[in-house]
């Protein structure tokens, strides 16, 4: 089988449940005049007249703003302060269950608290979006350095590199599967505190724009977001899988070796 069969093979399988459920759900629905439940076709006539493009710049961009900001900002902390961590093993003990109690706790439950400290604007969605995503990138990124081989590091110490050149050459690469696990999860969890800060008392935003077309009774506009909501967070999972399949390239050629082995 060829490179681009096998592209081709896998294309399909990934894509037919989603096509059939939409063709099922645009031939079911089609001529409902059920107000909760309107029709897709519908659904996505009003989508493009809302969304193409004023939409995109007054209700998306602005939450996408706050997840870069927050995202970025989850992932130089969570990495950094696990290396850290890692070279402090007391600390890192000391620490582990204060880590592991702000991790379960529910980030939508701080929203009052963070609102009264940061107020209504931008601060606040970027400090919750922050908050909620730097966990399981720290957590996974001192599991994961924790679990170099040791034969890998007596093979650095015995070649005489410095802390700074393990952790570069040595533990960060054996560690950066895990650490892409967590920064996938705090993806995911950053998407949903991004629409969840945006139902609290703002003015702006795709989660927003839900709850206000949700409470003025506009549920086909209330349908578009959801729908738009769920092709951007597709597009964002998509685009970072890519990424870290690229990143980790070595990483799956060397699992694919061992399969065969």
């Amino acid at each position: 089988m060829t490179r681009a069969t096998r592209l081709s093979v896998t294309l399909l399988l990934g894509i037919w449940l989603p096509v059939a459920l939409i063709a099922l759900w645009w031939y079911g629905s089609a001529g409902s005049y059920d107000p909760y439940f309107p029709a897709l076709q519908t659904i996505v006539t009003r989508l493009t007249d809302i969304w193409f493009w004023e939409g995109v710049q007054v209700n998306l961009l602005p939450s996408l703003g706050h997840l870069a900001v927050g995202y970025f900002l989850a992932a130089v902390v969570g990495i950094g302060v696990g290396a850290l961590l890692w070279r402090l093993p007391p600390l890192a003990t000391a620490l582990h269950p204060v880590m592991y109690f702000l991790y379960v706790l529910p980030s939508p439950a701080l929203l009052p608290a963070v609102m009264l400290v940061f107020g209504l604007g931008t601060a606040m969605k970027v400090w919750i979006i922050f908050f909620t995503a730097v966990w399981p990138i720290l957590l996974n990124t001192v599991d994961g350095l924790r679990g170099t081989d040791t034969v890998k590091l007596d093979l650095a110490r015995s070649m005489n590199l410095t802390t700074l050149q393990t952790l570069r050459l040595v533990v960060i690469p054996s560690a950066s599967p895990q650490i892409f696990a967590g920064l996938r999860t705090g993806l995911q969890f950053g998407i949903i505190l991004m629409v969840v800060s945006e139902f609290a008392a703002a003015t702006e935003g795709i989660g927003y724009f839900i709850l206000y077309a949700q409470q003025t009774f506009r549920i086909t506009d209330m349908w578009t977001g959801i729908l738009v909501l769920g092709v951007v967070g597709s597009i964002l999972n998509f685009l970072f899988l890519r990424l870290e399949r690229r990143v980790l390239r070595w990483h799956y050629r060397a699992r694919t070796a061992l399969n065969l082995v």
